[in-house]
């Protein structure tokens, strides 16, 4: 069995070709990149990630760089299971949650696809292969967008091949948002799957009241109306609010997935593979939403999670939205007729720019 020989990381602040804005994390103009390589005795390399909006990657990268380096070194790469299961309970205390839980989730990544790689295998065939044409989605990131921008904006990503839209709400009245989506749905006709994200700018009751004002424009879903701590009142939104909710993205664990779903407070699990614990937990939260009957869907990271949702029968949308990676990677997404195609390369796939990222390094 391979052991690990080396683990080599990096920090990357990487600026955004333009400023994105949501309810509450404002105005966005870069996204740091954590980054962890992983040799093998026989000199195979793993690549695995994690980004954060801006703020706190120095804190990933602390982890990634003096416990997951040090814990590491010498073992069986192959475990994923057991290695999971150490850096969980190793980092515990401190953990839990946050920049530990970014990091295990790149290192995780890391030895996934090493193992594939050693497999001669993509990722998405590798986990059990259910089909690599994954419907898709393109995640707006526009608050903000005067309505004219918008709507150019979504011509745009029409044009790249997409067959389905989110928008941000969460304005500071509601009937502006109305006014977006009534405007958007004109726009794209009906029918035509349109899902809107509110990035937990509202409380319960304000989350309801707007669920029932957009519910005329036959939203796919409504992403994040509330905090992510509250799944109970995720509950009382699906009920009463007469709309999907997905939600997810800020969830950290599989147990937090278990509590949302056993109680009523999501229509769509969404999990984010950088930041759920990996491709180990990913996996079970998509397999835990099916034995539940409810489709999971993705956020960020799409590269690497065309994979997973490839493997996933009760897969629904990927979410696809540029975080500026795409200027440093070889081969970006490929989008066709509304499906990302999950590529056939061993293991995710993605080659990293190195030289490139070396001088934007944090």
């Amino acid at each position: 069995m391979p052991k690990i020989v080396a683990i080599e990381t990096g920090f990357y602040r990487i600026p955004l070709p333009v400023v994105l804005t949501d309810s509450t994390h404002g105005e966005m103009r870069a996204f740091e990149l954590n980054t962890i390589r992983i040799r093998d005795a026989d000199g195979a390399e793993g690549v695995g990630y994690t980004y954060t909006v801006g703020r706190n990657g120095a804190a990933v990268d602390a982890v990634l760089t003096r416990e997951i380096a040090e814990l590491f070194a010498g073992e069986e790469a192959d475990e994923i299971e057991r290695l999971w299961r150490k850096a969980w309970w190793a980092l515990h205390y401190g953990g839990r949650g946050g920049p530990t839980v970014l990091a295990i989730s790149a290192f995780d990544m890391a030895l996934w696809d090493l193992k594939a790689k050693r497999a001669d295998l993509p990722l998405w065939n590798f986990l059990g292969a259910f089909d690599p044409n994954v419907p898709c989605y393109a995640g707006g990131i526009d608050l903000d967008l005067p309505l004219d921008q918008l709507l150019r904006q979504t011509d745009d990503n029409l044009a790249k091949g997409f067959r389905a839209i989110k928008m941000k709400v969460g304005r500071k009245r509601l009937a502006e948002d109305v006014e977006r989506v009534k405007a958007m749905r004109g726009h794209l006709g009906d029918g035509f799957p349109l899902m809107a994200d509110a990035n937990m700018k509202w409380s319960v009751d304000e989350a309801i009241r707007a669920a029932r004002a957009l519910l005329p424009f036959d939203l796919t879903w409504l992403e994040e109306p509330t905090e992510p701590e509250d799944a109970e009142g995720h509950a009382r939104i699906v009920r009463e609010g007469g709309l999907p909710i997905a939600a997810g993205e800020n969830l950290r664990t599989v147990a937090e997935f278990r509590h949302y779903i056993a109680c009523g407070g999501v229509t769509f699990p969404e999990p984010d593979v950088t930041n759920c614990g990996g491709v180990t937990a990913f996996m079970k939260i998509a397999h835990l939403a099916e034995a539940f009957n409810l489709p999971v869907t993705s956020h960020g990271a799409h590269d690497v999670t065309v994979h997973l949702l490839a493997a996933c029968p009760n897969r629904s949308y990927l979410e696809a939205h540029g975080f500026g990676l795409d200027r440093y990677i070889a081969e970006p997404l490929r989008i066709a007729e509304g499906r990302a195609v999950a590529p056939n390369r061993p293991g995710h796939g993605i080659a990293f720019d190195w030289k490139a990222l070396e001088t934007i390094r944090a």
